[in-house]
């Protein structure tokens, strides 16, 4: 088997990193500097870190990026930055504000549009470079080649995936998430956790993969209760943005499975958070798995619990099966759908839309019948 993966060129990390920002401008040679954002961001004063290192160089600011952004919304941006002489992108955010300026980096001044994207990735051509700050400890869009756009015509969500897309520079400053709600943390660490399980079950697993996998999710499973619980705990915020950037590695050398797959139909028509969608169908996916993975679930364990060793596989892929359900039941994440409006008679759109994440779908070791993706659904519809 020959495999590959692909990584941001330039990673910074450790407290402060952000003042690399600086650094990266004057190596490129930028003289605008596009910085892309949302309100959010804008209340909690993380900017002002940004705007104290910025200080003597000239930028523009985008805020106006909505969550879960439809396709219509980066035209409508693009838009915007279009008229925009900067040469460099400083995306400092959530996913959504990273994939926007991802997806941007390769739109602007392009002949091409996001749409003509959806139907053909290949298109993309690096226009500009980019660095990501992440403010969130779990999409890994600051790793990955990835950028997740809603289609509200389809009531669904797609995936945009071309190597032109990985970031030039990434900031992993654990300063940029030490305020950060616990419903955020846990939403996105749950993420996170996801990207790394399903990269090490996935068909398309490879050595590479595999080893950021392994340690993401050591590090997001030994870490997201006490980030969750422990407000001052830098040590455990710390490993949540790195176990959340090793995941998004483990994406571009791997892939995510059934979980993202059938997560994506609630996102595109509810407008679940994408980690609460995710966090809702975990466990269940998982243990729908388990057999055709569970010596991967068991490996997974031996590096995450090493006291359960002498255990059998079965006993250890439980273990982890039970850990994720216990994660998302201690952070609080809200698991019944009937809070976000999804009804019972919603259940065929789900099957359908679902069933056509083929880019994912692909990937489970356990093929998915209309009749399972049917049963996962029944199970977290109460």
């Amino acid at each position: 088997m020959n495999y590959q993966i692909k990584v941001p060129s330039c990673v910074y990390g450790g407290e402060e990193s952000i003042q690399k920002v600086k650094t990266v401008i004057a190596q490129e040679n930028a003289k605008k500097v596009v910085v892309f954002t949302d309100k959010g961001i804008q209340s909690t004063g993380l900017l002002d870190k940004l705007f104290a290192v910025l200080k003597g160089i000239e930028y523009e600011i985008f805020d106006d990026l909505t969550a879960e952004p439809a396709y219509q919304d980066i035209e409508r941006v693009m838009k915007q930055v279009e008229g925009c002489k900067g040469d460099m992108i400083i995306a400092i955010g959530g996913g959504s504000v990273m994939d926007a300026a991802k997806l941007c980096s390769v739109l602007k001044d392009a002949d091409y549009t996001v749409k003509d994207l959806l139907e053909d990735p290949a298109l993309a051509k690096k226009q500009i470079k980019t660095i990501m700050i992440p403010t969130t400890c779990g999409t890994g869009s600051e790793a990955t080649c990835n950028a997740i756009v809603a289609i509200p015509e389809e009531q669904s969500k797609k995936g945009i995936v071309n190597d032109a897309m990985i970031p030039d520079y990434v900031i992993l400053d654990a300063q940029m998430i030490a305020k950060l709600p616990k419903s955020i943390i846990a939403a996105t660490g749950v993420d996170a956790l996801a990207h790394c399980v399903e990269c090490f079950t996935s068909k398309k697993a490879t050595p590479f993969s595999d080893l950021y996998a392994m340690q993401g999710a050591k590090l997001i499973f030994k870490n997201i209760r006490e980030a969750y619980n422990q407000p001052d705990n830098m040590e455990a915020k710390r490993n949540m943005l790195l176990g959340a950037f090793y995941g998004g590695i483990a994406i571009t050398g791997s892939g995510t499975t059934a979980v993202h797959a059938l997560s994506y139909p609630l996102g595109g028509k509810y407008h679940i958070a994408h980690g609460v969608s995710n966090a809702i169908l975990f466990a269940h996916v998982m243990e729908f798995n388990k057999e055709a993975c569970k010596e991967r679930l068991a490996i997974l364990c031996d590096a995450v619990e090493p006291t359960l060793i002498a255990k059998s596989i079965d006993e250890k892929a439980q273990y982890i099966i039970e850990q994720i359900a216990d994660i998302v039941k201690v952070t609080n994440i809200p698991v019944d759908l009937q809070e976000f409006g999804v009804k019972m008679e919603d259940l065929d759109f789900l099957v359908d839309a679902g069933s056509k994440q083929t880019r994912l779908l692909v990937n489970n070791r356990k093929e998915l019948s209309l009749n399972d993706i049917r049963e996962i659904y029944l199970k977290v519809l109460k």
